[in-house]
């Protein structure tokens, strides 16, 4: 039986999860050792670091893109490994992101994902028998699978057989049995806070005479002898269970001691719990993230520390294929989640959570509790947002803005953040891309309440959007607002010229004369961006970042801006995808210019790497159409008298089941097939080969 207040606890849990990321991927191994972390930083009560924008980390990735199995092939029954392992081969970019590429045969995760690219399939492409014991038992087999938990709340055997189907298609042994613990401690804590009590149903659904359960019961043998000092257990895990007696980078039972020890010293405190797990060193961020979504769904949100929630600012971002699915607003895919667990429940979903989350759009309800969904401030010495209940233009909650004391000419703007680059971040973990959240085209709308306390004159905003390159804000008209009243506002994205936006929301500014200033309140609540978008892409505007043109995530070859164009060398079959993850019927158009090579494709409707339509000029005097599913097949062709060093514009067109090619105005290919119904955009090449991209459009039909 799903539990009624399931979807807060999927919420507490993934931010759980991702705070214990946060706090621990700074001090990782192996430059920080535990001695190292003792004797920086003592004992641990915050994040150790400050980030402009907390960059992707392999811990979220795999939960993240590896559940997408139930929407791409499991959709009606229990997955299997094959299932998870298409979706390693879908979402990932070979050798960038998504997790640790560090060479075959020395990351588990490389070694699985080459076995599979190579024909073995999951799960002996985790298998022991294939890659050995040391490999097999990385620590790789517990820290992707904390949403298998999640999706089956109060089920811990059904959410071990999820998290053992998922990790075999890269570990086995020990690694497999880590996956097993963690996701039936997951599932258990939706019914109980007690510690003890889930830490046994994780314990129930492994082998007693495994070593995992051999070193958590000493880690609790150890406890009720020595309960008042972690670092004494600590002690104790490196003498009897340390990495100096099991090989490899990062192996699962030590880092299982830890995460057993941090949840029995932590004694059913979040906080303290993944402090505990960060302090404890060997693979930090893994641990402390695992037990993060252990005592995250266990505490509920009232147990996180606004110091750990604040700057996670219900937002994260991944380094997938997908640019768009790469940006995360936590709230919404907290919903997701749940829709989910109850589907594989095969219980009735409650019509208000089916009601508020809407794929493929911005949907921002405010109703989960202290739900802030990446909205931001630009000015904190003037405005300071935060969730609030006190008022709501529906439901019960809404984001509370106030403003203190300003006058004539102040501003502070007030906005969602659809779309990030290189500078947005502090680091390069993961090499994270993206694609806008937000397009050209569409409408946004919101209902904004006015709670003015003081000033002569009340107070207005204007809507905007902001241009990612060049900086500059398209402004909307003013609207002053209505003093205790709700009022509508919306407006329709203007065209950006072939820039992306990576700002979109409200002015606030004062009208107030010097005295007195204004001060007090504004509600917005049922922030939507939605419709169907118009919008041009010019490299002129454009950059390269992590390694990207923007917004494309490139798979294979080298990608560059060279005169007003994304330009492509290489020698083996390569693509860029972009766009909305969930277009469905829409158009796109390329001007390629082919320098060498016999394929010159563009993409549509691809779901990633393995799924998609790709058509364009192809051999000698042709053009094609493929579809790619797990390997390309050649759908339909005819005769085209293209030539190289010439540049043609290409137009792919999909609507209902039937795709379209034309070359410059004139329709050259069509033909129907209904395998894919929705998915992004690009470029492509099946072989070796030059090209030069420019003048991209797209418009949704």
């Amino acid at each position: 039986m799903i539990p009624s207040n399931y979807l807060e606890k999927v919420y507490s849990g993934y931010l759980g999860m991702n705070i214990g990321i946060r706090l621990g991927a700074p001090v990782e191994p192996t430059i920080w050792t535990y001695e190292r972390i003792k004797n920086t930083y003592g004992e641990i009560n915050d994040y150790v670091k400050e980030f402009k924008n907390f960059a992707a980390d392999d811990d979220a990735n795999g939960p993240y893109y590896f559940l997408r199995a139930l929407y791409d092939d499991a959709v009606d029954r229990d997955i299997t490994p094959n299932d998870v392992a298409r979706a390693w081969l879908n979402y990932a970019r070979e050798g960038i992101g998504m997790f640790w590429w560090g060479g075959y045969g020395v990351s588990t995760e490389h070694t699985a994902y080459i076995n599979l690219k190579n024909g073995i399939p999951a799960p002996q492409s985790g298998s022991i028998e294939q890659n050995g014991l040391i490999i097999a038992e990385q620590i790789g087999g517990q820290i992707f699978i904390d949403t298998w938990g999640l999706v089956n709340p109060g089920n811990p055997k059904k959410a071990a057989d999820f998290g053992e189907a998922a990790a075999r298609v890269s570990h086995d042994g020990e690694g497999v049995l880590g996956a097993r613990f963690l996701c039936a401690a997951i599932a258990k804590a939706f019914e109980t806070s007690n510690i003890h009590e889930i830490i046994e149903a994780g314990l129930g659904q492994i082998p007693q005479d495994s070593l995992y359960a051999q070193v958590a019961r000493a880690v609790l043998a150890f406890h009720t002898q020595h309960p008042d000092d972690f670092r004494e257990c600590r002690d104790m895990l490196e003498r009897d269970w340390g990495y100096d007696k099991y090989k490899g980078v990062c192996h699962i039972i030590p880092n299982a001691g830890v995460c057993v020890l941090a949840m029995i010293y932590g004694q059913g405190d979040f906080n303290r719990t993944v402090e505990i797990a960060t302090m404890c060193g060997w693979d930090t961020d893994c641990n402390a993230g695992n037990v993060g979504t252990v005592l995250g769904v266990a505490c509920g949100l009232e147990g996180i520390a606004g110091k750990y929630r604040k700057p996670i600012n219900d937002s994260i971002v991944m380094s997938g294929i997908s640019g768009y699915l790469n940006i995360l607003d936590i709230p919404t895919y907290a919903k997701e989640l749940a829709i989910l667990g109850y589907r594989l429940a095969k219980e009735p979903c409650p019509q208000q959570l089916l009601d508020s989350f809407k794929e493929g759009e911005i949907y921002f309800d405010f109703e989960l509790p202290g739900s802030t969904h990446n909205i931001r401030v630009s000015d904190p010495f003037f405005c300071e947002a935060r969730h609030s209940t006190e008022k709501a233009s529906r439901g019960t909650g809404s984001l509370e803005v106030i403003f203190d004391r300003m006058t004539r000419g102040e501003k502070s703007k007030v906005f969602y953040k659809p779309f990030y680059t290189r500078a947005d971040f502090s680091d390069e973990r993961y090499s994270p891309t993206f694609a806008p959240r937000v397009y050209s085209g569409q409408k946004v709308s919101m209902h904004i309440y006015l709670d003015q306390w003081g000033g002569n004159e009340t107070m207005g905003i204007a809507p905007y959007v902001r241009l990612a390159k060049s900086k500059k804000e398209l402004v909307q008209g003013y609207v002053k607002l209505v003093d205790q009243e709700w009022i509508h506002v919306e407006f329709d994205i203007p065209d950006s010229e072939g820039e992306l936006i990576d700002e979109v929301g409200i002015v606030l500014e004062a009208y107030s004369t010097r005295k007195p200033k204004s001060l007090g309140r504004v509600f917005i609540d049922e922030f939507r961006i939605y419709g169907k978008s118009a919008y041009s892409i010019d490299f002129g505007k454009q950059s390269s970042d992590f390694g990207c043109v923007t917004p494309f995530a490139h798979n294979h070859g080298a990608w560059s801006l060279v005169d007003g164009a994304m330009y492509l060398m290489t020698a083996e079959p390569s693509e860029a995808y972009t766009g909305n993850y969930f277009s469905r019927d829409y158009s796109v158009s390329v001007k390629i210019n082919p320098q060498i090579g016999d394929s010159h494709l563009v993409a549509i409707r691809a779901q990633g790497a393995m799924r998609g339509y790709h058509a364009g000029l192809d051999g000698k005097g042709q053009v094609a159409l493929y579809i790619n599913d797990f390997g390309y097949k050649k759908l339909a062709a005819a005769s085209y008298p293209w030539q190289l060093n010439q540049e043609y514009d290409l137009t792919l067109t999909a609507q209902g089941n039937l795709i379209t090619l034309s070359i410059d105005g004139q329709q050259v290919l069509q033909h129907s097939d209904d395998t894919w119904s929705y998915g992004m955009y690009g470029v492509s090449t099946l072989g070796a080969a030059r090209a030069y991209y420019s003048d991209i459009r797209v418009t949704e039909i």
